[in-house]
């Protein structure tokens, strides 16, 4: 939208302000001419699409993030699979830096936006980690639950929790840096009910 033009352009959602310095017939005919750009861009139709991909986050037209979540999978599977092959060591000390950097962001990406809705797309996730781990010599012979205590690490779906809960703060505690008194009164629904505030 902004080849071409000249101007300074402000954009929030659907809403576009030009901006220009008009103190010579020559600055006047830079604003008509980006003004006119704009209108022809105006004429020109989005083609309506079942799904979007921005920013590297799928997002379809009913919101449903199944589709994101079986792409951050597929994309996590095969790094791991790399590591599987390409690296011969299976001590913790080499593996679980390995995932954290190469793995586990394919997994974690972005996810506020896109955090899986149903138990099936959940699964898909942590089927990941739970191989990444069993991939650790030593750890065979321990349940999901145990190998990720004894490696000091949490399930995807607590540190998506964690991640929302550290998301909520920063946005409640706003520009000024300080949390708020009022902002903690009521109360607030949790997974376990309602919990009060005062």
């Amino acid at each position: 939208m902004d080849s071409g033009i000249e101007c300074t352009l402000s954009k929030f959602a659907n809403d576009t302000k030009l901006c220009g310095v008009v103190d010579t017939l020559e600055g006047r005919d830079v604003i008509q001419r980006d003004l006119d750009r704009l209108e022809r861009l105006g004429e020109e139709w989005i083609e309506s699409s079942p799904q979007e991909k921005d920013l590297g986050v799928l997002i379809d037209e009913k919101l449903n993030m199944s589709r994101q979540c079986a792409l951050a999978a597929q994309k996590a599977n095969p790094v791991l699979g790399c590591i599987k092959r390409g690296v011969t060591s299976r001590l913790r000390e080499v593996i679980l830096p390995l995932y954290s950097a190469l793995v586990r962001p394919h997994l974690e990406y972005c996810v506020q936006l896109w955090g899986p809705q149903y138990k099936k797309d959940m699964e898909l996730l942590e089927q990941v980690q739970r191989r990444a781990m069993k991939m650790i010599r030593g750890l065979e012979h321990l349940s999901c639950e145990d190998r990720l205590r004894e490696l000091g690490l949490f399930s995807l779906e607590k540190r998506r929790l964690r991640g929302d809960l550290i998301a909520a703060y920063q946005y409640l505690k706003g520009p000024t840096g300080k949390l708020e008194r009022d902002c903690l009164s009521g109360s607030v629904v949790t997974g376990q009910g309602v919990m009060g505030l005062s």
